[in-house]
């Protein structure tokens, strides 16, 4: 059977067809599957894509073009500052805390295949001595906040189409990480198609389907609204959204003095920076130019210009991005609804493909480009914008690589987890041994109020830890 003329011709109108070529091998399922894929295809957005793959081509230049010399790191908070700033802001998180005014949206998209883990990130063990996941510890937070504040904090998980029935699975049968099952709301990120990078066209990679990839973290904004997530905070009256990256266990989203300084200058955004101390690192940074403020990405920092330090010694752009930011809910329901989307970001990858046989073919080296957004691009559309500085040793340790890599694997992770609870043990008096492991459980203790309670207990004798062992709140 030969497919549908209006599917066919609107093949043949992209000059998409070859799609089409095992169509006669395909069962009435597959047909189907392939039918309705094809037809729900955003064909304006597959054209914007295929135009930046014809700019690539061309050579031309991708780097976006920034007025280095107006441009500044904006004036940032402190995390952990002193100071009445710190301490107002201090007492305004605590409070929206407390009324529950806040809502979290974890993003969770990711696979661990670059870890050399099979399945979705957020079930990496993790943790120092438990080995809890990073689920576990992200969502253990909420659990502490709970525990602290008596409020229930909604949060909605951002998985892929990779990762979302894994995702379900586990937390399902992890009870949730001691969440409420209606605490949670899961949604799943857009994909877009792959382009062939030799013939611009869209590939294949089963008979039945087209090849296609998650439309990266800005993709968030549109599956908010898309799949009712928005809607569902405010039901809850959730005023203010964080979202946050699972692949980072010392994440700290809903630190009451972040919150408070997002609360207390009325920003449609608020954003979590670490210093960033070497020209060469790559992560983009927070720049202010005519009042917008936006992320350059590192590679569209001039090599000169990334080296420039202040007369204190710190790089000029030194406002490192780590992927947590707050918006204000009516500021997310107004991008989200817009109709003009942030810009695509485009990269080479090597992406599986059905060959005219019909044969899967896994290639060794780049063969496509992928396309995808970016959450920080959004920025410039906030009316204003807060900076939070955070210390790195406190609030980023990234898991990104295997086991055995000299940055962002399991063991350099693990290593920054024990580093901040013995760190945060000793403030309150509570010594630790040199070379033994603790860990502070997620779920129970909140910040140092708990540990300082744990100190006073008397359940450690001499307040000294001399092995191995996990700390819980009492």
């Amino acid at each position: 059977m030969p497919p549908p003329s209006t599917l066919f011709n609107l093949l043949k109108h992209h000059g998409e067809e070859h799609l089409l070529a095992h169509w006669e091998r395909l069962s009435e399922e597959g047909r189907s599957h392939l039918k309705s894929q094809l037809m729900a295809i955003d064909w304006h957005e597959i054209a914007a894509c295929k135009k930046l793959v014809e700019d690539r081509h061309a050579k031309k230049s991708v780097t976006r073009h920034h007025d280095f010399e107006n441009s500044s790191t904006p004036s940032c908070h402190r995390l952990g500052g002193q100071g009445t700033a710190s301490s107002e802001a201090l007492s305004r998180g605590r409070e929206c805390l407390r009324t529950a005014q806040a809502g979290a949206i974890l993003m969770a998209g990711g696979q661990g295949t670059r870890l050399g883990f099979n399945g979705p990130k957020g079930t990496f063990p993790i943790a120092t001595i438990s080995k809890a996941t990073l689920f576990d510890v992200l969502l253990g937070h909420l659990h502490a906040i709970k525990k602290r504040f008596g409020s229930r904090i909604p949060i909605a998980i951002m998985t892929s189409a990779a990762t979302d029935t894994a995702t379900r699975t586990f937390l399902t049968e992890a009870n949730f990480c001691g969440l409420d099952a209606d605490q949670i709301f899961f949604f799943c990120q857009g994909n877009l198609p792959a382009v062939d990078a030799a013939t611009g066209s869209l590939l294949l990679d089963a008979c039945d389907h087209v090849a296609v990839a998650p439309d990266g973290h800005g993709g968030m904004f549109q599956s908010l609204i898309e799949s009712g997530a928005l809607d569902w905070f405010r039901q809850q009256d959730c005023r203010t959204l964080v979202s946050f990256q699972v692949d980072n266990p010392l994440a700290k989203p809903f630190d009451p003095e972040f919150l408070g300084h997002h609360l207390l200058s009325e920003s449609s955004l608020s954003t979590q920076v670490i210093p960033k101390l070497d020209p060469e690192e790559r992560v983009g940074v927070v720049a202010e130019s005519d009042g917008v403020t936006r992320i350059i990405e590192y590679s569209d920092l001039p090599q000169n210009i990334a080296a420039e330090r202040l007369l204190d010694g710190r790089l000029r752009f030194f406002a490192g991005s780590i992927g947590i930011h707050a918006f204000e809910t009516e500021f997310l329901e107004g991008i989200a609804s817009s109709q003009a989307r942030l810009p695509l970001h485009i990269a080479h990858k090597k992406v599986p493909f059905i060959d005219k046989k019909g044969r899967l073919v896994q290639p060794s080296a780049p063969n496509a480009f992928k396309f995808e957004r970016f959450i920080f691009d959004v920025m410039p559309l906030a009316d204003s914008v807060t900076v939070v500085e955070v210390d790195p040793a406190e609030g980023f340790a990234p898991l990104k690589n295997p086991p055995g890599a000299a940055k962002d694997s399991p063991e350099i992770v693990r290593q920054a987890l024990n580093a901040y609870a013995i760190r945060h043990l000793e403030r309150v008096g509570i010594m630790v041994t040199p070379g033994i492991d603790v860990e502070l459980d997620a779920a129970s203790i909140f910040d140092d109020e708990d540990l300082h309670l744990i100190a006073k207990s008397g359940i450690f004798p001499k307040n000294h830890i001399d092995g191995p062992l996990i700390i819980r709140a009492i």
